[in-house]
């Protein structure tokens, strides 16, 4: 399968992994919701790590630094930084400031891997973020001259820079490892990370959630970790971060589109201008180079 196909479904993934962390966040705190959903990948993942702990211990043990940094950034650092911040913003601010990942990964590459950028990426990725900006804002561009930067901003910020770190390093994980040898490792150890802080913080397990809430966590634990952070990975290796982390522009185009379906959100002109500026910055970053050249 076309690996932008690929990529295109981890975002897909993570669109519905967004509109079911709303429906649910009435009943469950995000960071309980983040620690039963990777608590739920590594059973999972448990019969994997069994069958494959020949290679994978090992692994863990000849390349712990790099294993345990991108655990922590792709896992544990992501989801709780994130958490921090939406305590303290609110959600445009948080959709504006996440807007800005694929250029966060481009100037990270740039300054320290010298992964080159051309001109249409450029253009593509300065196109698209206008779309989701657009998008974000519903069109009004009052509501852009009235953002106001509080201290929850900048743990989005750094939330942001932590995913866009993530995607940068990934590819210095140890070559030998298949997909989810290395998934099975970061599950494994951004848990044990994850759990340890959200104990150390002073939280508390509870368990009388509703069907919908279980239901969810089912869905979040196979397709936005399992099949997204595989796709997404994949999608990394094969093509960089560069033109990867891009894609992420799609995910409030199908985030509109699922809050439609299953939250009843309307659809507005707005949504229909923005897309068409994220669909054509992505076809000049992405493809129009390479048509050319053919």
């Amino acid at each position: 399968m076309n690996i932008y196909v690929l990529i295109v479904m981890a975002v897909l993934f993570w669109s519905g992994n967004f509109v079911l962390g709303r429906l649910v966040s009435p009943e469950i705190e995000p960071m309980q919701l983040a620690l039963f959903r990777w608590g739920l990948v590594l059973i999972l993942l448990l019969p994997y790590i069994f069958l494959h702990q020949k290679v994978i211990f090992p692994a863990i043990k000849n390349n712990f630094l790099i294993l345990v940094l991108l655990s922590f950034l792709g896992v544990t650092g992501f989801n709780t930084i994130l958490y921090f911040g939406l305590q303290e913003t609110t959600a445009t601010n948080s959709l504006l400031i996440n807007s800005s990942i694929p250029i966060i990964i481009i100037v990270l590459n740039t300054l320290f891997t010298k992964e080159p950028i051309s001109f249409n990426q450029i253009i593509g990725v300065f196109l698209s973020t206008l779309g989701v900006i657009f998008l974000v804002i519903k069109g009004d561009i009052s509501n852009l001259i009235n953002f106001e930067f509080n201290k929850g901003d900048f743990w989005v910020i750094l939330s942001s820079i932590t995913w866009a770190t993530y995607c940068i390093l990934v590819k210095y994980k140890p070559n030998k490892l298949k997909a989810f040898e290395f998934i099975s490792i970061i599950t494994l150890l951004g848990f044990i990370m994850l759990f340890i802080l959200y104990f150390l913080m002073g939280n508390t397990v509870h368990f009388n959630f509703s069907s919908t809430v279980y239901t969810s966590i089912l869905y979040m634990a196979i397709f936005p970790s399992l099949f997204s952070y595989y796709l997404w990975n994949r999608g990394i290796m094969e093509i960089g971060a560069n033109k990867t982390g891009q894609v992420t522009h799609i995910m409030p185009i199908s985030g509109s589109i699922l809050a439609y379906i299953f939250l009843g959100e309307n659809l507005e002109r707005y949504h229909f201008y923005g897309i068409v500026f994220i669909a054509i910055g992505i076809y000049i970053s992405l493809f129009y180079k390479s048509k050319k050249s053919s």
